[in-house]
């Protein structure tokens, strides 16, 4: 079954180069030694309180039992987000207008009212029809609050209209997209299921407990709302030790997160405050993240160059790569861990560190930190008291979130409106004052602070060449790749760019870091690798990852070895299995998702399990019967199982539903291509690359068919398109050289050669010409 974004018949010059395995005998002997001597942590010892071997875990307890010694906490903790995150609906939880109160957005008017001592909105269903639905739970408390509906099967859906606490008006968090009942934000679609999506993050102890056979939930939460147990662990056994003498070492706290370092209570607050995917039902303590989840990378979707958030992701992400978190700085540095509110009112809680007295917390590396009044207008040149004089306001800008939630940036970043201008980035003097010419802007921040004297090469600046394939690409990505302090997610997001940049030098680059110490590193350092060698040479390299400490990157490994299962993996046998066996788990436990369905097709077609592979495709589409991908791969799957007239049927039932689709259009270009009706399947292309011009992948394979189709120039056009918006497609360009030269346009082979050249002097395509 072929991928569903696959492209036509490449060409032989614009396929992956082949590379010899750099690292030899001395990277796998230094690797499994690392591995031996970790003894499987990485970066950091593991939290006090883990239970002792042979012994049962600990259990989820009645939260209330922990007011009864933690008095203090729990009234600090009282009347917080953390505490309302998630409530049944009642007169004191839910804080909309339901006094028949009506919104309308588009052809649809939704409307909010009371019966029978409930909270109930008349609204459009799954099927499309108006019918009453009833308010089950709250989600948050403000700015704004949201609500969930149940519906049959246990299926919590969170409606798509919220209220403005602050406005005390109904709104809704993304206008102007169109909402319908066919709309994947729809409440009532399975994109908006909360059992997946947010009751993991508004409870305590939750289990989503799917159930494939049925297509039903039986959730469970130890209790709604962030409570003790949800950052401390289960406290079952520290029950125990309270009920008796008290004189033993370990209390039997899962997570005592005032002894631990600023990475595991760090962590324990992205277990929420992360953009991650998660890698089973539920969450466990006292583990790295990675056991639990995956988080995202700073990628161009969720991030911008400089790093700063985009949109909602959370916290994690930025403050990682800030260089507050690197000089030892946490979350309970700025907040109270159990209020959540802010250690000290305006500039006070910076005021612990930035100081003229000198002042500095404890467990801080303070070294570089000079001391000076930054509160002075001399500091900020803003009015006292005005925008701009605040901390907040220049180095946490903010972007809003689901319409009117305001969260401020954690990367903690410096203004730099010339910069920004430059690299096409947000920055808090160009978003403050609007009204002035973003010149005027950056010659007067240049004569307030000073040129940039900064040496070394910036992460902003190189990824900025990279990522748009300009001259010096490759080695502006090697030297970022080289710096030594480099954040973590900060180098887990310049290893996924090294695919581009092919040469012995970024395999180089991607095995070195198969040895970082953080998780996410050796994660991504694992993809890179596989993408630049053949399967064959991968067994070396990445074979060791499968017993790594961490889940995600044993699971990584292994996928990246699944091509190697036939001809089998010698020692790392069993591992791989144990390992494979992870991955596989992880998908198990998210039936619900269309997405996780579809991966468990694609892992036992890898597999060789092909009996199960039809099964999935088609619980992916009953779990959601507008989830595309999963559509096209069983249009893929039946046409290669000679099932090709039903197959054609699904395809043109699919067109015909979503006609504006052009993941459907190039499915159908490939599909009339393998049955030879070039002429349709030209249409087809076209039509895709019409209804998003943007996308790269349809534009290539649209410039593939013209060229397998006798048509040279017109192929070359396409290819000339698509690198004027996208210089770094280096599949783009050696199809596009190959082309030339085929139709005898030596002139042009050179100049794209050159252009090469200037992005990646070390590719090996340049040696073979």
């Amino acid at each position: 079954m072929p991928k569903p974004s696959d492209s036509p018949q490449r060409s032989p010059r614009s396929a992956r180069p082949v590379y010899p395995v750099l690292a030899g005998l001395l990277l796998l002997l230094g690797l499994s030694l690392w591995l031996a001597l970790q003894g499987g942590r990485g970066e950091e010892a593991p939290p006090l309180g883990q239970s002792e071997p042979g012994t049962p875990p600990a259990a989820m307890v009645d939260e209330a039992l922990c007011s009864g010694c933690h008095s203090p906490q729990t009234k600090a903790w009282q009347g917080t987000h953390h505490q309302l995150a998630m409530q049944a609906a009642s007169e004191s939880s839910v804080l909309g207008d339901f006094n028949d109160a009506h919104l309308q957005e588009g052809e649809d008017t939704t409307r909010f009212f009371r019966k029978d001592g409930g909270f109930w909105i008349n609204a459009k269903g799954p099927d499309g029809t108006l019918a009453d639905f009833k308010i089950a739970y709250t989600l948050g408390v403000a700015p704004l609050q949201q609500y969930l509906i149940e519906l049959p099967g246990g299926r919590l859906q969170a409606l798509d209209l919220a209220w403005d606490t602050e406005k005390h008006a109904w709104f809704q968090p993304a206008p102007g997209q169109g909402v319908t009942f066919k709309h994947p934000q729809h409440w009532s679609q399975p994109q908006q299921n909360a059992n997946a999506q947010c009751v993991d993050c508004h409870s305590t102890g939750y289990k989503r407990n799917f159930d494939p056979a049925s297509n039903t939930f039986a959730s469970h939460w130890n209790s709604l709302g962030v409570g003790c147990q949800a950052c401390h662990g289960p406290a079952s056994r520290h029950l125990e030790w309270a009920a008796k003498s008290r004189d033993s070492a370990n209390a039997g706290i899962t997570q005592k997160l005032s002894r631990v370092d600023n990475v595991t209570e760090v962590e324990t607050c992205a277990r929420c405050h992360a953009h991650r995917a998660p890698l089973g039902d539920g969450s466990g303590h006292a583990q790295r993240l990675m056991d639990d989840y995956l988080p995202s990378a700073l990628t161009r979707e969720l991030y911008e160059l400089d790093g700063k958030i985009k949109d909602e992701v959370f916290e994690y992400g930025a403050f990682t790569q800030s260089t507050m978190f690197a000089k030892g700085l946490r979350c309970s540095t700025c907040h109270d861990p159990h209020s959540t509110t802010l250690k000290a009112p305006g500039n006070g809680v910076c005021l612990q560190c930035h100081n003229p007295a000198e002042k500095r917390l404890a467990g801080i590396d303070d070294k570089r930190l000079k001391a000076k009044d930054y509160e002075s207008p001399e500091h900020h040149h803003h009015r006292q008291g005005q925008a701009g004089s605040q901390c907040v306001d220049c180095h946490m800008p903010g972007k809003l979130a689901r319409g009117n939630d305001l969260r401020h940036d954690h990367g903690f970043s410096l203004p730099n409106p010339a910069r920004a201008l430059r690299l096409g980035t947000s920055d808090a003097c160009l978003s403050c004052h609007r009204a002035t010419p973003g010149d005027r802007l950056a010659e007067q921040f240049r004569q307030w602070y000073g040129d940039d004297k900064r040496g070394a090469p910036r992460y902003d600046d190189s990824l900025w060449l990279v990522r748009n394939g300009k001259p010096g690409a490759s080695r502006a990505l090697f030297q970022q790749l080289e710096t030594k302090d480099l954040p973590a997610i900060r180098r887990a997001t310049l290893l996924a760019e090294l695919p581009t940049y092919p040469s012995e030098r970024a395999l180089k680059a991607a095995a070195n870091d198969l040895v970082n110490p953080s998780p996410q590193v050796r994660e991504a350092a694992v993809k890179a690798v596989a993408a630049l060698v053949p399967p064959e040479q991968r067994r070396n390299l990445l074979a060791p990852l499968l017993i790594d400490p961490v889940r995600a990157v044993r699971i990584a490994a292994a996928y990246e070895l699944l091509r190697l299962r036939a001809t089998g993996l010698g020692n790392y046998e069993k591992s791989w299995t144990k390992a494979i066996g992870e991955y596989e788990a992880a998908l198990l436990s998210q039936q619900d998702r269309a997405e996780a369905n579809l991966k468990l097709a694609v892992l036992y077609q890898a597999n060789g399990r092909s009996d199960d592979v039809e099964h999935y495709l088609r619980a992916a589409l009953q779990r959601d019967p507008d989830y595309l991908p999963a559509l096209v791969g069983l249009i893929q799957w039946l046409d290669s199982n000679f099932r090709w007239e039903e197959g054609r049927a699904l395809l043109d039932q699919a067109i015909a539903n979503h006609p504006q689709s052009p993941l459907l259009q190039q499915a159908n270009g490939l599909a009339l291509m393998r049955k030879g009706d070039r002429e349709a399947a030209l249409k087809a292309f076209a039509e895709s690359t019409r209804l998003e011009p943007d996308n790269g992948q349809y534009a290539y394979a649209y410039a593939v068919a013209l060229h397998d189709s006798g048509q040279l120039e017109p192929a070359c056009q396409q290819l000339e398109k698509l690198l004027e918006r996208e210089p770094a497609n280096r599949e783009a360009r050696l199809a596009l050289i190959n082309y030339w030269r085929e139709a005898g346009q030596i002139q042009k082979v050179q100049a794209l050669l050159a252009e090469l050249e200037q992005l990646n002097p070390d590719d090996p395509s340049l040696r073979r010409e």
